[in-house]
């Protein structure tokens, strides 16, 4: 997929107050700091697209960008840590619930996990949550410049293993970096794919 367009159309905490267009929808979520700005603008070829910041929980809102006129892209605010109050941090995890709960649109959600690290129980958790709703996932692995080819393979074959204690199948994966732009053709190409194979219910 080339992308010609890419533009912000709104922001909002209130998923009834989302774009009204029947097109389909992809999330980007993950823990704080997991690198999903950077991410973004790395798949969309654009450098401040999506706002990045070195403090974790710069994303408080659903945003949304609408993707070659054909598809919207929601930025949603990362879960666990971040430098936000408790109850600012309730009230994210409320909207962020009724998003995925209610947004008929959204036809896939990417789950971003940061492969220099052990798996984590709030990302097991999250995963969980749309599974238990029926919520289609994927995983992009972030930060795979950080880290050696040995070292990658066996913080993926771990993560993969923990999974398997919970679902009979495992979720399409992706390995990326926004510093190479390691995944983007994938990424891009499984987007395209699912366009294709959900045509007929955005008609």
């Amino acid at each position: 997929m080339k992308i010609k367009s890419a533009e912000f159309v709104m922001s909002n905490s209130n998923v009834t107050k989302a774009p009204k267009e029947n097109i389909p929808e992809y999330a980007f979520i993950g823990r704080s700091n997991v690198g999903k700005s950077s991410l973004i603008n790395m798949l969309m070829e654009r450098k401040n697209l999506a706002k990045t910041s070195g403090k974790p929980g710069k994303t408080q809102l659903i945003n949304h960008f609408k993707i070659n006129d054909a598809w919207f892209l929601v930025d949603l605010p990362g879960y666990g840590y971040a430098q936000i109050s408790k109850k600012k941090r309730t009230i994210f995890q409320y909207f962020i619930e009724n998003y995925f709960k209610e947004r008929k649109q959204l036809v896939c959600t990417f789950v971003l996990i940061d492969c220099r690290h052990d798996p984590q129980k709030i990302d097991l958790e999250f995963m969980q949550f749309l599974g238990e709703n029926q919520i289609p996932f994927c995983i992009a692995f972030t930060k795979a410049d950080k880290l050696g080819s040995s070292k990658i393979n066996k913080q993926i074959t771990s993560y993969k293993k923990k999974l398997l204690n919970h679902w009979e199948t495992l979720p399409h994966s992706f390995l990326t970096s926004s510093s190479t732009s390691l995944g983007r053709k994938e990424v891009l190409d499984f987007i395209e794919n699912v366009n294709t194979d959900v045509a007929d219910d955005f008609k």
